[in-house]
């Protein structure tokens, strides 16, 4: 059997090695982020570099990267010295390697430089991406435009718990001699997790957005990437549309975050956003003393003026009502004059009318009496004459059949008993004939 060509494995992985090095001969300059990170007990510093694009976030490309004791120390502390931040995962970074193909370890970069001016121009393109997105979708001057409000004595926090800006917030705020009501919701304020879990507390402060007058979200100073969160599109679009104003006190003087320029107030420190509180609280508590003074001037000056005026109408009136009075008086003399007279007059008519009533219900009343006298004779002689017992002394009986009086032959039966009732005395017969047979 003819047995084929072939590489052994690690003639292969020397050819590999050996084209690469001619294809790369010199450092290059690549783009990565930063996805792992580790310094080992020798100093040299182990990383994984990855270039996201995928679907979900996953990496496009990966590889391994090594900077050498050698070389470490003074890359690490040039890059911190220009962008305030140590290196770390997460980071995108513009490094400078050489391409080197180990036929044990595979492919590897040694880094020998790293550009911070890269990694600051990739946090201010967000910041500036942020920004342009923000405006596009017309939320930039949302917060803003709410204001602040005039005594803010509910006042909902977002900060971590055990942070150095929460402490001095709350020792300035005690400081003041007003009463203000601070809520905390806690957060994580930098780290990878710091952009949700503030998002969170955020969230939280809108469910029980009727409870607060503002939100102060606060935090200490910090590096640049410990402040990224705060450029973030997410956060700051949720600072944008919030329903209560938003006040800031991250602590850093030299940029301004996003979160800054969309909250209603943003000022350096979490101890400025406590010192405003109180100045707010005592502006409006000297505004309320000029007012009272004001309005206690006004009131004197209004009773002075009105004592017056009240002393020339009492004079007036009293004048007035002399005269008034004495017009009265006269009026009420004549209306007396006059009433007597009317009255007099009124009683002799009524007086006639009396007498003239009185005659003619005595004539009326004996006219009547006459009449019906009349009226009681002539019934007593029309019930004189249907006197049952009258009409019997004419002839006439009364013939009952048991207790009951006839008036129908043919309600009988021959043989029957009657009774006939005269005038004077009562017969009993019996019936031999009641007129059926005929």
């Amino acid at each position: 059997m003819e047995q084929k060509k072939h590489f052994s494995l690690r003639e292969l992985q020397l050819a590999v090695r050996e084209r690469l090095t001619e294809a790369f001969p010199l450092p290059v300059w690549v783009a990565a982020e930063i996805s792992e990170m580790k310094v080992n007990y020798s100093g040299h510093c182990y990383l994984e570099l990855v270039e996201k694009g995928g679907a979900n976030g996953v990496p496009a490309a990966k590889a391994s990267a090594v900077i050498w004791r050698s070389h470490y120390g003074a890359i690490a502390t040039y890059f911190a010295s220009k962008t305030g931040e140590q290196l770390s995962v997460g980071m995108k970074v513009l490094v400078r390697v050489t391409i080197t193909y180990h036929e044990l370890y595979g492919l590897s970069f040694q880094i020998q430089d790293i550009d911070p001016t890269y990694t600051l121009g990739d946090w201010e393109q967000q910041r500036q991406q942020t920004i342009a997105r923000l405006q596009e979708e017309g939320v930039w001057d949302m917060n803003r435009e709410l204001g602040v409000p005039r005594v803010p004595q509910r006042v909902a926090v977002v900060s971590s718990a055990n942070a150095a800006g929460y402490q001095d917030f709350r020792k300035e705020i005690a400081r003041s001699p007003y009463r203000v009501e601070l809520t905390l919701f806690d957060a994580f304020m930098q780290g990878h997790g710091a952009e949700d879990s503030i998002i969170e507390a955020l969230e939280r402060v809108a469910e029980r957005a009727d409870e607060f007058d503002v939100v102060a979200v606060i935090r200490g100073g910090g590096s640049q990437s410990d402040l990224a969160c705060f450029n973030s599109y997410r956060l700051c679009a949720h600072v944008a549309q919030f329903p209560l104003p938003v006040v800031t006190g991250i602590g850093h003087d030299k940029d301004e975050s996003v979160a800054d320029m969309v909250a209603a107030l943003r000022l350096k420190t979490p101890t400025a956003v406590a010192a405003w509180i109180g100045e707010q609280m005592a502006e409006f508590d000297s505004e309320l003393d000029a007012l009272a003074q004001a309005i206690e001037r006004h009131a004197i000056e209004i009773l002075s003026t009105e004592r017056q005026r009240l002393e020339r109408n009492a004079a007036m009136v009293a004048t007035q009502a002399l005269g008034a009075t004495r017009r009265i008086e006269l009026t009420l003399e004549r209306y007396s004059s006059e009433l007597r007279r009317v009255s007099e007059t009124l009683i002799n008519e009524q007086r006639n009318r009396v007498a003239r009533a009185d005659e003619i219900l005595r004539h009326t009343t004996t006219n009547l009496l006459r009449a019906e006298h009349e009226k009681l004779s002539a019934m007593e002689q029309t019930v004189a004459a249907r006197d049952p017992q009258h009409i019997m002394a004419l002839g006439f009986a009364i013939v009952s059949l048991g207790g009951r009086a006839l008036n129908d032959a043919s309600q009988t039966e021959v043989g029957a008993e009657l009774s006939i009732r005269l005038a004077k005395g009562e017969l009993k017969a019996k019936i031999t004939d009641n007129g059926k047979n005929n």
